[in-house]
């Protein structure tokens, strides 16, 4: 009997469509955890192509890198700008509150 082959996961192969990159920043924003929101925002950029984000967002592609790798400390306008270039936005709304009891 042959040892099964484990393939690593990778989201960016599932990101497909721009609902589901849509959900999937969402999701990880919701984290509350910068470094997970910044993983994400790396992962779709694979999902989409490095060299087609960085050329849509103005950001040359070493520094597309530079910017969404683990540890790094983007500029809000960067994040803004991939943002863009992938076709979403931030969209802000309150927390909710509990109702009158």
């Amino acid at each position: 009997m042959s040892k099964p082959v484990l393939v690593a996961f990778d989201p960016a192969d599932h990101l497909v469509d721009d609902a589901a990159i849509a959900q999937y920043l969402t999701e990880a924003l919701s984290a509350d955890e910068a470094a997970h929101f910044q993983d994400a925002l790396q992962v779709v950029a694979r999902a989409r192509g490095m060299a087609q984000i960085a050329e849509a967002s103005g950001l040359g592609r070493e520094s597309l890198y530079k910017a969404l790798k683990p540890g790094a400390h983007p500029r809000f306008d960067t994040v803004q700008r991939v943002l863009g270039a992938l076709g979403v936005r931030l969209i802000i709304e309150p927390l909710e509150q509990p109702g009158p009891a």
